[in-house]
């Protein structure tokens, strides 16, 4: 099953990377993209078949929500409109694909939980950086 799971998220993993090569922010290098697809994965238990149901709609939620984001940089009321509409419509999908109420809220802040991961991980790096430079003194 790991095996499985583990072999979608390359196949998800390369398509990314075949797509159209634009300019993209930090967090969405081949790098750090994998992270999340398998920190994504393994937060909600996905099953393959689950999986291949639930990325092309995450993905289409991601690049809405960040269509929104530029489009709606000035206007903040605007922007919380149209992120809440989008957030019910992804809800629903989510829903037809996880069943239960608790995975569907749980996707809709993993995002932010993996942000969180990552950004610990590089104050700890940042931290140990500094310690060093210190230790060398």
């Amino acid at each position: 099953m790991n095996k499985i799971v583990t072999m979608l998220c390359l196949l998800i993993f390369l398509q990314i990377s075949t797509q159209a090569q634009t300019e993209r922010p930090l967090a969405d290098r081949p790098n750090i993209q994998g992270l999340k697809i398998a920190f994504i994965t393994k937060q909600l238990s996905l099953s393959s078949e689950e999986a291949q149901k639930f990325w092309p709609v995450y993905y289409d939620f991601s690049d809405k929500a960040r269509k929104i984001r530029q489009e709606e940089k000035a206007d903040e009321i605007a922007f919380e409109e149209k992120m809440l509409a989008e957030r019910k419509k992804f809800k629903v999908e989510m829903k037809k694909i996880l069943g239960a109420d608790d995975r569907v809220n749980k996707s809709l802040t993993l995002d932010r939980d993996f942000n969180n991961v990552i950004k610990k991980e590089l104050e700890a790096r940042r931290d140990m950086r500094l310690q060093k430079g210190l230790n060398k003194q």
